[in-house]
């Protein structure tokens, strides 16, 4: 079949099996040419299909020759359906690792249930024994709970005021207002126990009971602050008090995991175009004036550069891990510059409708957006006919 694009708001309805894999190759090639990593060599990423996990899972492979297994909740293909996503990329890599001689196996579920972890912990067992880096980067709206079973949804909300600012439609370019009410009720709990750390470290205790982590494990989730711009309806609203309990629960795990010697560590990311960034109000219109200002800078970073990074001047170098006065991981400090900031609160200042494709780099935001999906990728003929029905190679292993 031909497929071409089809979006509805913040999300696109389709995907593209050869677009995806070309991205996939296009990350391995980055990664592989900035050279080898002295990292870790048994590798869990939760969450491993798209964005940041996806990164990590391809640098952790080919950076460092690391086994690899991901988790993901992705939809495969039907006839005449294209698979989500997230399920061609992650074919995609398995292919990938495979033909380079690694091992690469991926499970499909519900990364919150307790079914989930247990097929991880028995992989593990049967294949690996033990492992030595844990990638937490799962981004979900919903949660039903594996004790209670009960489902809890997040929002995307103030907290104690209406939030009213900037927003553009980048489908359009148009620049208009938006308000937004604040949370209520259950909103922030609800959104603490989606979005917080109880998952982590519930995957840590697991994993940990089974005897599953190597002496000196690493664990690692990754987090966001932003700009004061956003600050409102994003670190001082409800996805903020979520990612207050994901840093707090970091503690937590590396308390409870002594006995291994493990570290638990948040990496504070820069801002980037994902599935999950394109649905907050906002943030599309600060991405596309911080793109235009880091790119005349050379400093703009993509999901990959961001995470290569993190993995050799961070996580994997001969002395300590720098980290900042609560104890993170910052690899947004190319973004938090004072100097790029200074520059993007003025263009936001000016921004309209009919100067934002002068004053920022909605076009790259847009590409990078249809990128996700297997779209707009160079190289790749969209006019010919592929094949939907794509198969993950570990399911015939």
């Amino acid at each position: 079949m031909i497929i071409e694009p089809r979006t509805r708001g913040f999300i696109c309805l389709t995907s593209h099996p050869t677009g995806c894999a070309q991205n996939v190759k296009n990350q391995i090639e980055y990664v592989k040419s900035k050279g080898k990593i002295k990292g870790p060599k048994k590798v869990l990423v939760i969450g491993s299909s798209t964005g940041f996990g996806l990164a990590s899972r391809i640098t952790s492979a080919f950076g460092s020759d690391a086994a690899t297994i991901g988790v993901f909740f992705d939809k495969p293909a039907s006839e005449g359906r294209p698979a989500s996503p997230g399920y061609y990329n992650t074919a995609a890599f398995e292919k990938e690792a495979h033909k380079a001689g690694l091992y690469a196996k991926s499970i499909n579920g519900d990364a919150f249930s307790n079914d989930i972890k247990q097929q991880v912990v028995n992989l593990i067992k049967e294949d690996l024994g033990q492992i030595d880096l844990v990638i937490y980067s799962l981004a979900s709206p919903v949660r039903t709970h594996p004790e209670t079973g009960k489902r809890y949804k997040s929002v995307l909300k103030p907290i104690g005021e209406v939030f009213t600012n900037k927003t553009v439609d980048f489908h359009t370019g148009k620049v208009s207002e938006i308000s937004i009410s604040p949370a209520e009720g259950e909103d922030v709990e609800n959104t603490i126990t989606v979005m917080g750390g109880e998952d982590w470290k519930m995957w840590m205790d697991a994993l940990n009971a089974e005897n599953l982590l190597s002496e000196g494990t690493t664990t690692v989730a990754y987090s966001y602050i932003g700009p004061e711009v956003t600050k409102p309806v994003y670190r001082n609203g409800t996805i903020g008090a979520a990612k207050d309990h994901l840093e707090a629960t970091a503690f937590e795990i590396t308390d409870a995991l002594k006995s291994v010697g493990a570290k638990a560590y948040v990496s504070v990311n820069k801002a980037l175009v994902t599935q999950a960034s394109s649905a907050i109000p906002v943030i599309p219109l600060y991405i596309s004036l911080l793109y235009k200002v880091m790119k005349e800078k050379g400093t703009h970073e993509g999901c990959i550069e961001q995470i290569q990074r993190l993995y050799s001047q961070r996580l994997f170098t001969e002395g300590t891990i720098p980290l900042d006065e609560k104890g993170r991981i910052r690899i947004d400090d190319w973004e938090m510059a004072e100097d790029v900031q200074k520059e993007v609160i003025a263009l936001w200042e000016s921004a309209t409708t009919e100067n934002l494709t002068e004053i920022g780099d909605l076009e790259g935001y847009s590409n990078d957006f249809y990128n996700l999906f297997g779209f707009k990728v160079d190289g790749v003929n969209y006019d010919v006919d592929v094949n939907e029905m794509v198969t993950l190679p570990s399911e015939k292993l």
